[in-house]
């Protein structure tokens, strides 16, 4: 089997700014922010605004301080997804387990009805 490297490269662009956007929405500065992930000022500027890529640590405090979905960014063959189920994905990820549970039972019973309905 021959083996060839991989050199696919990640292009940090795009999250940078859902980052800039999202810290800028919650009223942060960057020296706020650079505190908070033990980053330099600088450091999240090149982040936010040059696609520097962060250490993975860093990476997974950004996106989750921020409730940021980075499916979008790693997988944009699924983006084609519609506006409207990426606001439902967005309101799924501030439910606790209890109200999705909820949500889980109402899926269920609206494709049961469809399947009733189709039958």
């Amino acid at each position: 089997m021959k083996l060839e490297q991989d050199k696919r490269r990640f292009d940090f662009h795009d999250i940078g700014r859902a980052i800039k956007r999202a810290r800028e929405a919650s009223g942060m500065t960057q020296e706020q922010l650079a505190y908070i992930v033990d980053r330099s000022p600088r450091t999240i500027m090149y982040n936010e605004n040059d696609g520097q890529h962060p250490s993975l640590n860093t990476f997974y405090q950004l996106v989750t301080m921020f409730d940021i979905s980075v499916d979008q960014y790693f997988y944009p063959s699924r983006n084609a997804d519609s506006e409207c189920r990426k606001r439902i994905d967005a309101m799924l990820g501030s439910l606790n387990e209890r109200e999705l549970k909820i949500v889980e039972a109402t899926i269920q019973a609206m494709k049961a009805a469809k399947e009733t309905e189709d039958a």
